[in-house]
């Protein structure tokens, strides 16, 4: 535990912290987003294209309350400003959507690779993407 204390004080120190916290975080949204993505293109057989927005969809608001809650720590008063913040993750995260679905419909239709492998690529991608949309533009901390 002490190890554990010494190896967090010398991330937030240095501001690794909250890239520690969003790799961790980032990594579980990037697993709901693959699982979403294949049990939707797979299991209910639905095409990449429907798969994978439903997959956005669902890690997007996942993402949304793990980044606000335990990454960047921002703090809101009242609705306004948390529907400002959220209107603020949804545009940033179109964009990323957008890079997402132009890097698979160029893996998958142009190049030819394999659905999962190219999912899998795109949302390293798109993590790296996201975390300095959050950082930059949406989340602050108080």
């Amino acid at each position: 535990m002490k190890r554990y204390r010494s190896f967090r004080n010398f991330l937030e120190k240095h501001d690794w912290w909250a890239v520690f916290m969003y790799l961790f975080y980032g990594g579980w949204t990037t697993v709901v987003n693959i699982v979403v993505f294949y049990v939707s293109h797979q299991g209910l057989a639905l095409n990449w294209q429907l798969s994978n927005t439903l997959a956005w969809i669902l890690s997007v608001l996942f993402a949304f309350v793990t980044n606000k809650l335990w990454v960047f720590h921002s703090k809101t008063e009242g609705f306004g400003q948390l529907s400002w913040e959220f209107a603020k993750f949804i545009v940033a995260r179109l964009v990323s959507y957008g890079i997402d679905m132009g890097s698979m419909f160029i893996m998958i239709d142009l190049m030819h690779t394999n659905t999962l492998i190219s999912k899998i690529i795109t949302q390293i991608i798109v993590v790296i993407a996201n975390y300095f949309f959050s950082k930059i533009f949406i989340f602050k901390r108080v």
